[in-house]
């Protein structure tokens, strides 16, 4: 018995294969190109993602169940007749969308969305991206007269075309802003807010069961890429915990079947809602740039090969005072601040390209803290936290992050736990069960001067201070 789970993320699609005793197998990776069409402007080309969704299907024919895991805020219209995607997809960094946001913070629109979606103002989501779309691109418009304009996140464009039903999960639509995280319906007040059709709208139905066949494969499981991850690093009971370093770092904690408070900085989100079962609830935080700021450090020259960065013989560069805040593209929890900017402080004459790179990878540490911090004081955590992602290939990086988190840190042994997350819940969906083997090496935190994490919130301030004064 195999499951197949296909992980259409940021960069790339992957087709990955589980066997029943838990072996995962990558049987295709496909790389899909990045768009910037403009400043803040952020896409991907939907027939190409379809195309390389497909070619992942091929890989595994003979499987019992397809689980999908998607990018979660990336989204999209589309002809409800023809199939025919009329707009790329707006991808989940894409700042497009800035002004309107702020313009309904300002009018106080945020309580709404706080009591409603139970998320703050703020472009990442998918609902004024759809309002967007709906304004700004007249094919949009024609189609809803006609009543064949479809609306929506990549899961619903991929799923209609694929197995005919246009369809999302509470785990995506709670995502998008519009759904009412109580009753995992979509909210009338909020779609109304955001300029949104309810009828433009995929239908919710459970993250599990009979979704429908494509490739001739039973889909038995859809789901948000992070929520996956959850569910691969095995963490079910309340308080579970874990990051995922990619593109972003992303945070995740177990709820209950009650959904979490909102308004104090972690976001309350759906975790799963399998067939026949209350949702499971979860809080979730996000780290703009990650491994993009590694990325982007890379690409000015600070170093050339990762295993440079693998070993620093200097002390960290926060105790020379040498700070970094990642926000490349604006801070996400707990500050929700898209205006901040990132930069170093605390440079002299004698910093080298080594001292700004070693206060990259601590400035990521630092971000993830505040969000585990965050999401600690809503729901109480327990255990060590679980990490993946390629960040966590870095020794000494995740020595830093338990020193910074306090707390024990378990790397993963398994690279595909997104994968491992959406198969499992795609056997689950079938009826099947698979021994999920999940090993890591344990990192013990090493105290930490509580005035390092000062200085960086002081620096985190700073720069908050200049894109706000910018942005006047």
């Amino acid at each position: 018995m195999t499951i197949l789970a296909l992980d259409q993320g940021t960069t790339s699609t992957r087709a990955v294969i589980v066997g029943e005793d838990g072996t995962v197998r990558v049987a295709r990776a496909v790389a899909h190109r990045q768009s910037y069409p403009g400043p803040g402007r952020v896409e991907h080309d939907p027939e190409e993602l379809l195309a390389n969704l497909s070619a992942c299907l091929d890989a595994a024919p003979g499987a019992r169940a397809v689980g999908l895991a998607n990018q979660g805020e990336s989204c999209l219209g589309w002809d409800a007749q023809t199939g025919r995607a009329i707009t790329p997809v707006i991808v989940w960094q894409d700042e497009r969308t800035t002004p309107v946001v702020e313009r309904l913070r300002a009018e106080g629109a945020e309580t709404l969305t706080l009591a409603g979606a139970g998320l703050p103002l703020d472009p990442y989501f998918s609902a004024s991206k759809l309002g967007w779309i709906l304004r700004d691109v007249p094919e949009a418009r024609a189609l809803a007269r006609s009543g064949r304009l479809r609306l929506g996140t990549t899961d619903a464009f991929f799923r209609h075309r694929l197995t005919g039903r246009c369809e999302t999960d509470p785990t995506t639509a709670s995502r998008t802003s519009l759904m009412n995280l109580a009753t995992c319906a979509w909210d009338d007040e909020l779609c109304a807010l955001f300029g949104v059709p309810v009828e433009a709208l995929p239908a919710i139905v459970p993250t599990t069961g009979d979704l429908g066949r494509t490739g001739g494969l039973p889909l038995t499981a859809s789901v948000v890429d992070q929520q996956a991850a959850l569910r691969g690093h095995g963490c079910t009971a309340p308080g579970a915990a874990k990051i995922t370093f990619g593109t972003g770092a992303f945070v995740l904690a177990v709820g209950g079947v009650t959904p979490p408070e909102a308004g104090h900085g972690p976001l309350p989100t759906v975790a799963w809602a399998e067939r026949d079962a209350p949702p499971t609830y979860a809080l979730e935080g996000g780290v703009y740039a990650a491994a993009a700021a590694v990325n982007w450090a890379r690409g000015l020259g600070l170093f050339s090969d990762f295993a440079e960065i693998s070993a620093f013989d200097a002390p960290p560069a926060i105790s020379r005072g040498l700070s970094f805040v990642p926000a490349l593209t604006g801070l996400g929890c707990p500050h929700w601040d898209r205006s901040a900017k990132g930069a170093w402080l605390g440079m002299t004459l004698d910093t080298g390209p080594r001292d700004l790179v070693q206060a990259v990878l601590e400035g990521v540490a630092f971000r993830a803290a505040e969000v585990l911090g965050a999401i600690g004081r809503v729901q109480p955590l327990a255990g060590p936290v679980s990490v993946d992602g390629g960040m966590t290939r870095n020794p000494w990086f995740c020595a830093v992050l338990a020193d910074t988190l306090g707390v024990p840190v378990t790397v993963s042994d398994e690279p595909e736990l997104t994968a491992l997350g959406a198969a499992d819940l795609a056997a689950a969906g079938a009826g099947l069960a698979l021994s999920l083997r999940r090993a890591g090496q344990t990192v013990e935190p090493r105290p930490q001067p509580p005035d390092w994490a000062d200085r960086f919130a002081e620096a985190r301030r700073l720069v908050q201070e200049y894109g706000g004064t910018g942005r006047r």
